[in-house]
């Protein structure tokens, strides 16, 4: 996409979703959305395995429902 095409997403979402957005403001969001698909881009190109993705190797710990609830308050 070019400046001109996210220019005009952005307007297009904005206004399908009852958002008022000025020019000013409009560039600025369009702006730092093509940071942000540049910055996916080089990380859809990093060679990395699935066992280093955080979100695949974090696992919370148990739910331990509290029987005590006066010790919440």
């Amino acid at each position: 996409m070019n400046e001109a095409d996210v220019l005009n997403y952005v307007h297009s979402t904005a206004t399908l979703l009852g958002i008022p957005v000025d020019d000013g403001r409009a560039r600025r969001v369009a702006s730092h959305l093509q940071r942000t698909v540049a910055m996916a881009a080089m990380l859809d190109t990093a060679n990395l395995h699935a066992e280093a993705e955080l979100a695949e190797i974090y696992c919370p710990a148990p739910f331990q429902p509290n029987e005590n609830k006066s010790s919440m308050l």
